[in-house]
Formats: structure tokens, C-alpha cells, sequence
């Protein structure tokens, strides 16, 4: 896909009403208030050398540095959410806010800007060393800060 076809399923993506039941297709995973989309999706690496795995990975940053720029060129400056607060929350079984919980296992980062009510978030992810990177995009309902009880914890994200 080109930037102008991840702008394009980004603001479709971005349009699209939420269920009000959790599903997740091949593509996609949505649930009330959220929608999370794989933009791009590499191959595994079941069987590759750690060079094909770096390569794969700058592949995957710079596609999402490019996609970065575009948006913000569209809705300005990106927050950056590290998602480790996230995950460290739901290992110690504190609630985290979807789709949040479902990223923080895979996705370290994320660049994200409030749009119309709704926050859209960019990212690349792996699920482990072997599977595949994913460029993905997260859009939800509300602010992505509110991610728990804890007032400090969510003033430290966006």
C-alpha cells in the first residue's frame, strides 16, 4: 500500500461506527468504542536470519515515519503514547481501556492525535520474534489517556 491508501483506510477506518459487541476478523479487530487495523503485514520469521528481520523492521519504521509526517501535515503534531505503562498496568491486573490492552502486548509506541472527537493512533507492532511486523492503526472514542482508574497514570499518556 502507498501513504495516499493508508490515508484512505485510515479515515474509513476513522468514519466507521463502533459495535457494540468485541469482534476480530483477518484484518481488523474491533469492539465498542474502538476499531484497531493492520495497514501493512510482513511476513513471518520462522526461519529467518536476524539481517532479513532488521531489514524488515527499518522497512516497517520508515513507512510509519512517512505516515506520521502525513498526518501530521493533516492534524499537526503527534502525542507519543508509550504503551509500556500500559502493559506493565495489565500484568499487574489493573484494568487498562480497549483497545489499549489489546496493543500494549505487541505495539511499544504509538503516534496519535485527537480528530473529531475520536483519537487515531499509528504504530508498528510483532507479536514475538517469530511473527510478522504490523503497521496498524487504532481509532477510538473519548481520550486514549483515560486508560484506568489511576488520574497520574493517564495524565502520563495523551
Amino acid at each position: 500500500m502507498t501513504i495516499d491508501e493508508h490515508l484512505t483506510a485510515i479515515d474509513r477506518l476513522r468514519l466507521r461506527d463502533f459495535p457494540a459487541e468485541r469482534s476480530r476478523g483477518a484484518m481488523a479487530e474491533s469492539g465498542p468504542g474502538f476499531h484497531i487495523a493492520d495497514l501493512r503485514v510482513s511476513r513471518d520469521f520462522w526461519d529467518a536470519d536476524l539481517t532479513e528481520v532488521e531489514e524488515a523492521l527499518e522497512e516497517f519504521e520508515a513507512e510509519l515515519t512517512a505516515l506520521v509526517r502525513a498526518l501530521s501535515l493533516r492534524w499537526g503534531e503527534p502525542d507519543v503514547l508509550d504503551l509500556g505503562v500500559c502493559l506493565e498496568r495489565s500484568a499487574m491486573g489493573i484494568p487498562v481501556r480497549p483497545p489499549l490492552d489489546s496493543l500494549c502486548g505487541y505495539v511499544p509506541l504509538m503516534y496519535g492525535w485527537r480528530v473529531a472527537g475520536r483519537w487515531v493512533g499509528v504504530g508498528v507492532g510483532q507479536g514475538d520474534r517469530e511473527l510478522p511486523f504490523q503497521l496498524l492503526v487504532a481509532v477510538g472514542e473519548g481520550d486514549v489517556g483515560d486508560v484506568g482508574a489511576s488520574e497520574d497514570v493517564g495524565a502520563a499518556l495523551w
